[in-house]
């Protein structure tokens, strides 16, 4: 197995990328290390406590060092006295180096005329190949006659692409296979393997926020004297799709900043797709971006141009793709999905309240509420700042699931499930979320079942007859404040609610007795 080392310093523009966390910094190098069979065998890193172009010789540091496979932070002392400290190690490494024991060397903003020396000039002799990053370090390191494979400036870099870079550079010179860690657990990634973290429902549900914050926004712009809110709404709409943009780019690409960026702008350049252009061009973006960014480490170019170049390309390409060939189909699919809602609510509106109502628990149950119901309402949302099927989520999911809670609070039929009902009561009307709370009662009883699906359904019905258009997710005393029908949904609301204790009271009282 090859071992190196890491030395260096926290060091100045570093310190604003990552370098003012070291163990962050050391972790994610031994994490991009271990999936190449490379070894931990020595690190000398100075962390100031301030970026060194402005410490002064009594700014705070500590010396970060490697004892027994983990990463110790020493104590904290002046800057002078570290870099005493860190010199004994310096020659102990040079030490190990002229014995043949490390065959790579990791600098980062490294003193290769003071602390680094010994070590920077064993390694030299040694022809050890050498990486790292800092302009002015790395120069000298070169100067020096060392074996420097790959260097790069820190700006425009993160933590994990510029270990990626490392460890994608020594791997090479040492004839290993290296996949990077791109995600946040240890599983190793393969090229274009980005469509396996595709997940539709996890972006729309991360974006939800979002649609809130247009909802709240919409509410207030009703109130007399605040209406120049309104424009405030307008913007927001615009900025919908790249919120999910960014949202998409970062969860398939896994490279934090550089995919936000990418995202960013793939977003803006898909608004006129609406939320699915925006989701079009993110998905786009995290995919190229994960692509250029592999491709280029593997051509050695610099860190610095590898995240510009990964991020601002791929952001380019995905966003003028959607610009100029996606947008419209996008935008058509959008619309036509809710006129079709509307075209049936229009329709019956009571029917398609009853059906609505009585389908969507069982479609939560089976998972389909948030694959294919929650971005239909987002859809709903995108115009409007609510949604028909938003308000049967609240009417028939968020209070019918209050209405058994309470009820089993209430009339029990157990001494335990008083104490199960009561958070997932306070959770369903404080936060309008968390209808799972109602399954234990529902799955132990038919009759609680079958009242959920009845009470659910005369909350559609209600929904349909006042024409409301509504959202869940947030507290249950402002969702009338949100809906284009306020008297309405708070009818819509309590009903349900009423109904579904009543039958789980009734249901809950003939077990006691029959017990």
């Amino acid at each position: 197995m090859k071992k190196i080392a890491i030395i260096g310093s926290s060091g100045g523009n570093l310190f604003n990328l990552g370098g003012k966390d070291p163990a962050k910094l050391l972790k994610e190098i031994e994490k991009q290390a271990a999936s190449a069979g490379i070894q931990m065998e020595s690190v000398q890193f100075i962390g100031a406590e301030e970026s060194m172009d402005y410490a002064k010789d009594a700014t705070k540091a500590s010396l970060w060092r490697l004892n027994a496979g983990t990463f110790v932070d020493g104590k904290k002392a002046s800057l002078v006295e570290i870099n005493q400290e860190a010199q004994q190690i310096d020659e102990e490494l040079a030490e190990k180096i002229e014995q043949g024991q490390i065959d790579g060397l990791i600098v980062m903003s490294g003193d290769p005329e003071n602390t680094n020396r010994k070590t920077i000039e064993a390694a030299a002799r040694k022809k050890v190949p050498i990486v790292g990053t800092g302009g002015t370090s790395m120069a000298m390191i070169a100067s020096k006659g060392a074996n420097v494979i790959s260097t790069s400036g820190t700006t425009g870099t993160t933590n994990r692409t510029r270990a990626v870079s490392f460890i994608t550079a020594l791997s090479k010179e040492f004839g290993l296979t290296y996949r990077p860690i791109l995600g946040s657990g240890n599983n190793k990634v393969t090229k274009g393997n980005g469509l396996k973290n595709i997940n539709i429902r996890g972006i729309m549900m991360s974006a939800l926020p979002g649609f809130i914050a247009m909802a709240l926004i919409l509410a207030l712009s009703k109130i007399p004297g605040l209406d120049a809110l309104s424009s405030v709404f307008d913007v927001l709409i615009g900025a919908v799709p790249v919120v999910i943009a960014v949202i998409a780019a970062k969860q398939i690409s896994e490279l934090d900043e550089v995919s936000i960026v990418a995202g960013v702008i793939a977003g803006v350049l898909s608004v006129d797709g609406g939320i699915i252009g925006g989701l079009i061009g993110g998905i786009l973006a995290g995919l190229l971006v994960r692509f250029l960014f592999q491709k280029f480490v593997e051509w050695r170019f610099p860190m610095t141009t590898v995240n510009i170049a990964a991020g601002g390309f791929a952001g380019l390409i995905a966003g003028l793709l959607v610009f100029y060939l996606i947008a419209p189909v996008a935008l058509f699919i959008g619309d036509g999905i809710k006129e079709l809602i509307e075209t049936a609510v229009a329709f019956n509106p009571i029917l398609a309240g009853v059906i609505a109502g009585v389908l969507i628990w069982p479609a939560i149950i089976g998972g389909v509420y948030h694959a294919a119901i929650l971005p239909i309402v987002l859809l709903e949302m995108e115009k409007t700042g609510n949604s028909f099927l938003g308000a049967i989520d609240m009417v028939g999911l968020v209070m019918v699931a209050a209405g058994i809670n309470l009820a089993n609070i209430v009339r029990p039929r157990d001494k335990g499930e008083a104490a199960v009902a009561g958070p997932g009561f306070l959770i369903n009307m404080g936060f309008g979320t968390f209808v799972e709370s109602a399954y234990p009662f529902m799955f132990s009883n038919k009759w609680i079942f079958a009242g959920a699906l009845l009470s659910g359904g005369v909350g559609g019905a209600l929904v349909g007859m006042f024409d409301i258009r509504g959202t869940a997710y947030v507290p249950t005393f402002t969702a009338p404040l949100l809906a284009n029908n306020a008297f309405g949904f708070v009818i819509a609301m309590l009903v349900p609610c009423i109904l579904a204790f009543m039958i789980t009271f009734v249901v809950n009282s003939m077990n006691r007795v029959k017990k």
